[in-house]
């Protein structure tokens, strides 16, 4: 059997990487650097263009939920940084299932999610 290495081929090894890069730990610190900003503006604009909540008046009943940034550096696999990523999540352990919703939605859709629906659909007709 010849493999890569039996002919000479070798991934290059990049042992300088700039691991230095710290995710921020508050949004105070994240407006800090203009690189976090951008992505803060980014998943902001992203959320509002696709519609992602409507402001409705809260019962009174009710209590509203928190939302919380989340940073990370996202790096391409030799490890150089590939882009700055933030998201806005909300604190959904504050919420009770049957009081606070009562249902879910998922914007994501799986591509396995896909292919059965597409065989499915191919093998009834």
């Amino acid at each position: 059997m010849t493999t890569l290495s039996k002919n000479g081929i070798y991934k290059p090894k990049i042992l300088l990487t700039n691991l230095s890069i710290q995710e921020p730990s508050s949004v105070a610190k994240a407006f800090l650097d203009e690189k976090w900003e951008n992505a803060m503006f980014d998943e902001y604009n992203a959320l509002i263009k696709n519609k992602m909540w409507s402001l409705i008046k809260l019962p009174e009943e009710k209590k509203n939920v928190g939302c919380q940034w989340i940073f990370k550096v996202k790096r391409n696999t030799d490890r150089s940084v590939s882009r700055f990523k933030a998201i806005l999540v909300a604190k959904g352990y504050h919420q009770k299932a049957g009081f606070d919703f009562t249902e879910t939605f998922s914007p994501v859709v799986k591509p396995t999610t896909i292919k059965v629906v597409l065989t499915i659909a191919l093998s009834s007709s």
